[in-house]
C-alpha cells in the first residue's frame, strides 16, 4: 500500500512527522478547544474530529505548494492579521444552544471553519518542517498525520476540559495565539526590509507581545461592548 514500507528508514520518517506535527500543534490544539468550548457535548467532539481531520488533509495538500508561497512578501503579514482576528473572535461569549437544533448544527460548522481557517494559518511553518522530512513522499506523509489527529484532539479535549474548569484560560489562550502572530508577522520577508534599523531579536519579541496584547484588548472592548445593553436594559 505504502511504497518503502517495509524499509525502517520509512518507519522512522512516519515516526519524525508525528511527532514534530505534535510538538508545532500545541497551538492548533488550543484554537480547536477555543473554536468547540460553545458546542454542545455531543457536536464538540464532532467539532474536534472535523476540525482536525479537514485541517490535516488541507496540511498535506498545501505541503507541495506551501515552500514557494512562503516567500512571497506579504503573505505572512496577511496570516498575521487573520490570526488576530480569529482570536479576537474567540474571546466573544459563547452561545450555548440545545443538541440536535439547527442552531448547534450551525453552531459545529461555525467551529469547524474558525478551526480549519486557524490551522492553516498557523500551520505554514509546520508545513516546511514536516514537508522536510517527507521529501516528496505523500505517502509516508499522510500517514503520519492520519496518526497523529487523535493526538491533536486529544490534546485539544484537555484544554478544554481545562477552560471548562478555570473559564480565565480562554484568555490566556487568546493571548496565545496573539503570541503566535506576532511571530508570523516578524518573520514576513517584507519586515526586516522596513525595520532594518532595528535588531530582528527585538522585533520579534515586540511583534509578539504587541499581538498578545492586541487580542486581548480587542476582547475585552468587545466583551465590554457586548454586555453594554444588558446593563442598560437592566438599569
Amino acid at each position: 500500500m505504502f511504497s518503502g514500507a517495509t524499509e525502517p528508514a520509512f518507519w522512522l520518517a512516519v515516526l519524525e512527522v508525528i511527532w514534530v506535527n505534535i510538538l508545532l500543534s500545541g497551538d492548533n490544539a488550543v484554537v480547536i478547544a477555543l473554536a468547540c468550548r460553545g458546542l454542545p457535548p455531543r457536536e464538540r467532539m464532532w467539532g474536534m474530529v472535523i476540525g482536525a481531520g479537514f485541517a490535516s488533509v488541507l496540511l498535506i495538500v498545501f505541503t507541495a505548494l506551501v515552500s514557494e508561497l512562503m516567500t512571497l512578501p506579504y503573505l505572512r503579514l496577511a496570516s498575521a492579521v487573520a490570526l488576530i482576528w480569529i482570536a479576537v473572535k474567540l474571546l466573544a461569549p459563547p452561545r450555548h444552544d440545545e443538541e440536535d437544533t439547527p442552531e448547534a448544527a450551525e453552531d459545529l460548522w461555525r467551529a469547524v471553519r474558525i478551526v480549519v481557517i486557524a490551522d492553516i494559518v498557523m500551520s505554514l511553518d509546520n508545513v516546511i518542517a514536516i514537508a522536510a522530512i517527507a521529501k516528496g513522499q505523500y505517502a509516508l506523509l499522510t500517514l503520519g498525520l492520519i496518526v497523529s489527529i487523535p493526538m491533536v484532539i486529544a490534546g485539544s479535549a484537555i484544554i478544554l476540559a481545562l477552560i471548562e474548569r478555570i473559564p480565565a484560560l480562554v484568555w490566556g489562550g487568546a493571548a496565545v495565539l496573539g503570541w503566535v502572530a506576532g511571530d508570523i508577522f516578524s518573520s514576513d520577508p517584507v519586515v526586516p526590509q522596513l525595520l532594518n534599523r532595528f535588531d530582528p531579536t527585538n522585533i520579534d519579541f515586540v511583534a509578539r507581545v504587541a499581538g498578545a496584547a492586541l487580542v486581548l484588548a480587542c476582547g475585552a472592548i468587545w466583551r465590554t461592548t457586548a454586555q453594554a445593553p444588558g446593563r442598560a436594559e437592566r438599569s
